[in-house]
């Protein structure tokens, strides 16, 4: 601070032809009519007074809009993939009941023959002729055996193939999509529209992708026997106003009040939300850049890039400043147009970057800062906007305070002010200095000799 000070003070008393550093410059000499003539140029006086102050640090800054992210289309199972998944399911449950329809028969088949063993081979000379009714009934209870054996053998393996199909069939029902193989946009919004809750993002084939409010992605189909989860609570949130319960449960209620949404916007009312067919944003989003043109065919992966529709000046502060800076420091914006609105520093990064644009290294590491205006609309729609930043980074209050330019530097270190008595008599007053105001030229000073109300010399304006 003093090593600033004393550059700052001594560019302005140089340029004013005041560098006086003697011990009693003013000694046998007498006050002049109009002004100090014992200087070297013309002079004035000023009063010491009590300020509050505040010291700036003046940075470059990206005026734009918070919160910037991609809208993308997930990568899910296309309908015509479900219902693929769904006949398999439903023809391996077939295939199940009919051969356990055949163990079934078979376990009926060995009971009656064993039955009639137990009638046939009464006795021990029916039993070891070998021949007769007891033998055949014999090849028969043998043959109804591997009948059973070979149609349970059957039944398990159906068990297993119906896992697997409904396990695919609950995968495809969780990740079920909007679009199949030969989908195309039908609907991309403009650069810089603003899209609210309940409208569309974008659409495929017709079917729009509804914005809705919440935290957490939308990364799974809705619909009835799905898990409780954040999702769902998020999903019950948004439509409170259809009739949806509270809770993170998918419930009847819920299935209905998609049925009422889908319905208001003109979507086919199955009660069910297809993985793609909403997504979750903190807020309103405003459009910064669209991939795909309509007419295009579908693929996952980005769609558009957004931001909020919150005001946001970006600074990258000199990593080396961050101390500084801190949460709630006061800050004035100059804006592309010259005019000026305060704002406050809402975000001080931890994580120093250097630009990537930098090959040799030369640049120095820097953080993010975030400030957000206090009056939005005095900032008007600019995005992207070079602006200009004042950051408040000290203030003191009610303390004794001169200009800077009345500072005078003295041979042994340190500063005075001349002080002019009420006699006409001029001194050198030592002084500590303080907190220096870039904006106003004020510096804070003290010293035993100092009050409020003396009158100190100033370069003659």
């Amino acid at each position: 601070m003093r090593k600033r000070l004393a550059a700052s003070a001594g560019a302005v008393l140089v340029a004013a032809g005041v560098a006086v550093v003697i011990a009693d410059p003013f000694a046998g000499t007498a006050p002049a009519a109009n002004g100090v003539s014992d200087n070297g140029a013309a002079t004035s006086v000023t009063t010491v007074k009590r300020l509050d102050l505040s010291q700036q640090t003046q940075v470059s800054a990206t005026l734009g809009y918070a919160a910037a992210s991609t809208v993308s289309v997930p990568a899910g199972t296309a309908p015509a993939s479900l219902q693929q998944a769904q006949q398999s399911a439903a023809a391996a449950r077939q295939t199940l009941v009919d051969d356990r329809r055949t163990l079934a028969l078979a376990r009926a088949s060995l009971d009656a023959d064993l039955h009639r063993v137990a009638v046939d081979c009464r006795g021990d000379n029916a039993a070891e002729s070998g021949t007769g009714p007891c033998a055949t009934d014999a090849q028969a209870v043998t043959a109804d055996r591997q009948s059973v054996t070979s149609a349970s053998a059957k039944v398990e393996a159906d068990q297993r193939a119906l896992s697997s199909a409904q396990a695919t069939l609950a995968q495809g029902e969780t990740s079920a999509a909007t679009y199949g193989q030969n989908a195309v946009y039908t609907m991309l919004p403009k650069l810089g529209q603003v899209v609210r809750r309940g409208e569309p993002l974008y659409a495929i084939g017709g079917e729009p992708a509804l914005l809705l409010y919440g935290g957490v992605s939308a990364s799974r189909a809705f619909a009835p026997g799905m898990s409780a989860g954040a999702d769902v609570g998020e999903l019950n949130r948004n439509l409170r106003g259809y009739g949806a319960p509270s809770g993170d449960a998918f419930t009847q209620a819920t299935a209905l009040a998609v049925k009422r949404f889908q319905s208001q916007h003109g979507v086919l009312a199955t009660g069910e939300l297809p993985l793609g067919s909403v997504v979750f944003e903190p807020g309103a989003v405003r459009v910064t850049s669209v991939t795909p043109t309509e007419g295009s065919a579908v693929q996952a992966g980005p769609v558009l890039n957004i931001t909020s529709t919150r005001r946001v000046v970006t600074i990258a502060l000199d990593a080396s400043q961050q101390a500084s800076v801190k949460v709630g420091d006061p800050v004035l914006i100059t804006l592309p147009d010259n005019s000026t609105t305060p704002g406050r520093v809402s975000y001080v990064g931890t994580v120093a970057t250097t630009p990537s644009s930098d090959q040799g290294g030369s640049s120095s590491p820097t953080i993010e800062v975030d400030v957000a205006p206090v009056h939005a609309a005095a900032t008007g729609r600019l995005d992207q906007a070079p602006v200009d930043v004042s950051i408040t980074t000290a203030t003191v209050r009610n303390v004794l305070a001169v200009p800077v330019n009345a500072l005078v530097a003295l041979a042994g270190g340190g500063y005075a002010v001349e002080e002019k008595e009420p006699t006409g008599i001029h001194q050198l007053v030592a002084v500590d200095v303080g907190l220096f105001d870039d904006a106003t030229g004020v510096v804070e000073v003290s010293g035993s000799g100092l009050a409020a109300g003396q009158r100190v010399v100033v370069p003659a304006s």
